[in-house]
């Protein structure tokens, strides 16, 4: 199981703009490029990353900004901005009630996907943004 690649192209996103030098301008198209996505996907993304107070973005040109500093955005804000349930796992949903596992297995399992949903929640509110761009920068080629 996967949390949807929204997340990632999102980090990809907010760290072009605040990766970009001042006069620089970052269109769709270029990020596009970068991630290696169609720019729909791009643009689609920026939009929810705006409604979410991220990014400010000017409709018809390429002068996109993060809205706060990079130390005060967690990689959970980007998270939270992008996925609309942004749980981790999911539990099917009609085991069944006859047997001895199926009555009893969503409980069980519930329980620890909660913890793990915490700890993962907890790992990515200890992350911000300014850790993805320096750990940007120190990779570098």
């Amino acid at each position: 199981m996967k949390v949807a690649s929204r997340f990632s192209i999102a980090v990809h996103i907010i760290s072009l703009i605040s990766g970009a030098e001042e006069n620089e301008r970052c269109s769709s198209e270029w990020m596009a490029g970068s991630i290696g996505v169609n720019s729909v996907i791009v643009r689609r993304i920026m939009g929810l990353l705006r409604n979410a107070g991220l990014i400010t973005t000017q409709q018809g040109s390429a002068d996109s900004r993060v809205s706060r500093s990079l130390d005060r955005i967690t990689m959970l804000d980007v998270l939270r901005a992008v996925e609309p349930d942004p749980n981790l796992f999911s539990i099917h949903q009609n085991p069944n009630p006859a047997c001895p596992v199926g009555a009893r297995i969503q409980n069980v399992l519930e329980t620890v996907y909660s913890r793990a949903q915490v700890k993962m929640e907890q790992e990515l509110e200890r992350t911000t943004m300014a850790d993805i761009l320096s750990g940007l920068k120190a990779k570098a080629p």
